[in-house]
């Protein structure tokens, strides 16, 4: 296990028993160090979603973090962009997409198909239409309402690192390299736990 992946275990681990190690008195410490610079030793690409910032989920510190947030935990250009500038500049190791429970944004995907008539804007639509590709497999063997919005959230993650791993020759090479891997990761609003796709 690479150490910064074992930083982010370890730090969901003391904030789902809530023992942070983050004080006003380190994060002012923090805040002064990182004026100069910043050295994120993990990306995160994670939903907007207000009850999972990653940086308390994760129990870290300003400037350890590059942190993407967007509904639904999609992969577009920018968010590419994103992710290749946080490697590029900073050498950054690792890249998680982090989903979540009961998604709205995979919600609101489900509720499209079921009623496609119903009129959303534009831009909802196009967060809708990146994750519909997680879930059309599922509508082979079941109806629309019989799949499960976890499951699909599971489904959207593993497609987001797909998305990543194939859409950006920075992100390839570096990881045919060793010098980066990227992985997906669930979180449980109910108990705060991440659980990591390491496979």
């Amino acid at each position: 296990m690479i150490p910064s992946l074992k930083k982010l275990k370890e730090g969901n681990r003391r904030f789902v028993q809530g023992q942070s190690e983050q004080t006003i008195e380190s994060i002012i410490s923090q805040r002064n160090a990182s004026v100069e610079g910043q050295k994120p030793f993990a990306v995160i690409l994670g939903c907007s979603d207000s009850r999972v910032p990653a940086e308390l989920v994760f129990d870290q510190g300003l400037g350890d973090l590059f942190v993407i947030r967007v509904a639904g935990n999609v992969v577009a250009p920018s968010q590419i962009g994103s992710v290749e500038y946080a490697v590029s500049m900073f050498g950054t190791p690792l890249g998680v997409v982090l989903g979540h429970s009961n998604c709205g944004a995979v919600d609101a995907t489900i509720q499209a198909i079921k009623n496609p008539d119903e009129p959303a804007s534009i831009s909802i639509q196009s967060i809708v239409k990146r994750i519909k590709p997680a879930l059309e497999p599922m509508l082979i063997n079941q109806s629309i309402d019989q799949v499960k919005v976890n499951d699909v959230v599971a489904a959207n993650i593993k497609k987001s690192v797909a998305q990543l791993l194939s859409s950006s020759e920075i992100i390839e090479s570096r990881v045919d390299n060793q010098q980066l891997q990227v992985l997906g990761a669930y979180y449980d609003l109910e108990t705060g736990q991440v659980t990591f796709y390491e496979d």
